[in-house]
């Protein structure tokens, strides 16, 4: 059987991803973000105050790669790392007043990216493209946790 990769579900996906990161990387630069920390950020403006490993299992990344990107997001005055009041062994992660100011603007800058690459579909082609998405991301292999 021949691979196509114009027709395999994963390249085309992979590319997506490349797109959308490259042009949410230019929007977000200013601000001096980057595509790296914007997940854990996305995650910390819902929720204040989580620890590294609830940020890692809600970005489903790897501990290490977290580690790394929280010490770059406290070197670059974003985040602040605190012992919890109940459990001295942990750790939470807060937010500075800094990366608190960058939520709207950071967001309006993925919602612009997002309204570009989407501007040739219908609202209607649009539900039915992130719902798609949704659900593959949702679809787990019978080998990894968390299957639903």
């Amino acid at each position: 059987m021949a691979f196509a990769k114009d027709q395999s579900a994963g390249y085309l996906a992979n590319h997506m991803a490349r797109i959308f990161a490259h042009g949410l990387t230019a929007r977000i630069k200013p601000l001096g973000l980057t595509t790296g920390t914007f997940p854990a950020l996305l995650e910390l403006w819902d929720t204040d105050g989580l620890t590294q490993k609830q940020l890692v299992e809600r970005l489903d990344i790897e501990q290490a790669t977290m580690a790394n990107t929280l010490a770059r997001m406290e070197r670059d005055g974003l985040i602040v790392r605190e012992k919890d009041t109940n459990d001295g062994r942990v750790q939470r992660v807060w937010l500075t007043d800094r990366a608190r100011n960058l939520r709207g603007p950071a967001i309006a800058a993925a919602q612009e990216e997002n309204a570009v690459r989407l501007a040739g579909h219908t609202d209607d082609e649009k539900r039915q493209f992130i719902a798609l998405i949704q659900k593959v991301i949702k679809t787990k292999t019978p080998e990894e946790p968390g299957d639903t």
